[in-house]
C-alpha cells in the first residue's frame, strides 16, 4: 500500500509540472490574467518639467529691488516738491539734460508758465530749480533703468529657453506691466499742470493718480519678489494640518491688510494729510475730530478729507500691527522650519519698527528723512510679509 501511495504521488507532481520542468520540480506559477497586466508606459514616470535656472531668480530679485529703489527716490521727489519741474514727457529727448545757461534758463521759463511756480514758487531762483529738475529727472532715468532691466534680460533668458511656458506668462506680465508704469507717472504728472481756476489750494497732483501710480508700482515690486523666491527658494514639505491651513490663510490676510496700508498712505501724501493732526494717540484734543465727516457726500471724506484720510491710515496701521502680532503668536503653537520662523520673528519686528518711524513722522511734522524711512519701511514690511507667504505655499503635488 505504501508503494501504491507512493507511485500516485509521483504520477500527479508529473502531471501538474509544467511542458518541460524537470521532473520533481514545483509547478510554476499560473500566468496573470490579461486584463491585470499593465501597459509599460503607465509604469513609467511621465517627464517633470525643466526648472528654470537661479539665474532667472536672481534677475526678478535685482528686478524687484530696483523697482523698491524707485518707490523710494519718488517719495522723497514728492517729500521735497520736485515732482511738477519737469513739465514735459519724452522718451527719450528728454534724457540730455540742460547744459549750457541759456538751455537751463528756457527750462525755467517753462517752469514759469505753471501753476506751481504762479502760486507756490513765484520768488524761486535758478539754482533752486536746478535741485527739483535734477530731482524729477532722476526719477524720470531711474525709471527708464528700471524698464531696461526687465526688458534687456526677458528677452536674452525667452532666447535661450530658459523660462518654461508658465513663467513665460508672468515675464510677459512684468514687462507690460513696468511699461504702464512709465505711462501711469505722466499721467499723475499731468493732473498737477493743469489750471484750476475755482480752487484756491496749492497746487498738487491729484491723490486718486497718486495712489494708482504707487499701487501699480508696488505690485509690479510684489509679483517680481514673489516669482523670484519661487525659483530661488526651496519649498517646505510641510504636514497639511488644519493649523497650517489657517495660519496660511492669515498670512494671506495680514499681506493684503499691509498692502492696503501702503495705498492710503498715497493718499496721505498727496493731500499732505500728515500735516493736519500732529500728536498721538489722539487727534488733536479727541479721540475722533469734529471734522471727520466735514465733506458732503460722506463718501468724498474716505479720499479727500485730509482729516478723514489720516485717520483712516492711523486704523489701518494698527489694525496691521495687531494683524502681524497675532499672527506671531498663532504661530508659536506650529512646529515651523527655521526659516519659516525667521520670518515670521522678522515680520513683527519690522511692523513695529514701521509703526514707531510712522509715529516719528507724524510727531516731527514730516521731516523728509524720517517720512523717507517710514515709505521706505512699508516696502520691507511688505517684503517680509511675501516671504513668509512664500515659506508657507503649497507643496505642489
Amino acid at each position: 500500500m505504501l508503494r501504491a501511495a507512493r507511485g500516485g504521488a509521483r504520477r500527479l507532481l508529473r502531471a501538474g509540472a509544467a511542458p518541460g520542468a524537470a521532473p520533481g520540480t514545483a509547478p510554476a506559477p499560473a500566468p496573470l490574467p490579461a486584463p491585470l497586466r499593465l501597459p509599460r508606459r503607465l509604469l513609467q514616470q511621465a517627464p517633470q518639467p525643466a526648472a528654470p535656472p537661479p539665474a532667472v531668480g536672481r534677475w526678478l530679485l535685482a528686478c524687484s529691488g530696483a523697482v523698491a529703489g524707485a518707490v523710494v527716490l519718488g517719495g522723497v521727489t514728492r517729500l521735497t516738491e520736485s515732482g511738477l519741474s519737469m513739465v514735459d514727457w519724452h522718451l527719450v529727448k528728454e534724457m540730455k539734460p540742460p547744459r549750457t545757461q541759456q538751455e537751463w534758463e528756457a527750462e525755467f521759463q517753462k517752469y514759469q508758465q505753471f501753476p506751481e511756480f504762479k502760486i507756490l514758487n513765484h520768488d524761486m531762483t535758478l539754482p533752486e530749480f536746478k535741485f527739483i529738475w535734477y530731482m524729477e529727472y532722476s526719477h524720470r532715468m531711474w525709471g527708464r533703468a528700471v524698464g531696461l532691466a526687465y526688458l534687456l534680460p526677458a528677452a536674452y533668458f525667452w532666447r535661450r529657453g530658459c523660462l518654461s511656458r508658465a513663467l513665460q506668462g508672468r515675464v510677459l506680465a512684468l514687462c507690460g506691466l513696468v511699461c504702464f508704469q512709465g505711462l501711469l507717472g505722466w499721467y499723475m504728472v499731468k493732473s498737477g499742470l493743469e489750471e484750476k481756476p475755482d480752487s484756491y489750494d496749492i497746487p498738487r497732483v491729484s491723490q486718486y493718480r497718486l495712489a494708482a501710480h504707487l499701487g501699480s508700482a508696488l505690485l509690479l515690486y510684489c509679483a517680481s519678489l514673489w516669482t523670484g523666491l519661487s525659483v530661488l527658494l526651496p519649498q517646505h514639505k510641510l504636514p497639511e494640518t488644519k493649523q497650517l491651513l489657517r495660519l496660511r490663510q492669515y498670512a494671506h490676510g495680514t499681506t493684503a491688510l499691509i498692502f492696503l496700508t501702503a495705498i492710503s498712505g498715497a493718499f496721505v501724501a498727496g493731500l499732505d494729510a500728515g500735516l493736519v493732526y500732529n500728536s498721538f494717540p489722539k487727534m488733536g484734543e479727541r479721540w475722533i475730530p469734529d471734522d471727520l465727516l466735514a465733506f458732503s457726500p460722506v463718501l468724498r471724506n474716505i479720499f479727500e478729507n485730509p482729516t478723514t484720510v489720516q485717520f483712516d491710515h492711523r486704523i489701518l496701521g494698527i489694525a496691521s500691527v495687531t494683524a502681524v502680532t497675532a499672527l506671531y503668536l498663532f504661530s508659536r503653537r506650529i512646529p515651523l522650519p527655521r526659516r519659516t520662523r525667521m520670518a515670521v520673528t522678522s515680520l513683527l519686528a519690522v511692523a513695529y519698527m514701521q509703526v514707531g518711524l510712522g509715529i516719528s513722522t507724524l510727531l516731527l511734522y514730516v521731516p523728509t528723512p524720517v517720512a523717507a524711512t517710514h515709505q521706505s519701511g512699508s516696502l520691507a514690511l511688505l517684503s517680509v510679509a511675501l516671504w513668509l507667504m512664500s515659506e508657507l505655499r503649497r507643496v505642489p503635488k
